[in-house]
């Protein structure tokens, strides 16, 4: 976090603003790709696609 010192001149405040907002669009803008049903792709925590079958699969593991 900044100090006092930075916000003494509203150019510098101004600056560092826009680089935290520049930052913030920068994270978020790294969406993952869509599918063509203009979904993301469902995928595991290795990355690999995940189907219906495999959710099915997972819902009735944990039912039981």
């Amino acid at each position: 976090m900044p100090g006092p010192r930075l916000f003494r001149s509203r150019w510098a405040a101004l600056l560092w603003a826009a680089g935290i907002v520049w930052f913030a669009y920068d994270f978020t803008a790294t969406a993952p790709h869509a599918t063509a049903a203009g979904k993301p792709a469902a995928t595991d925590a290795t990355g690999q696609a995940v189907d219906a079958a495999d959710l099915a699969a997972l819902a009735n593991s944990v039912v039981q």
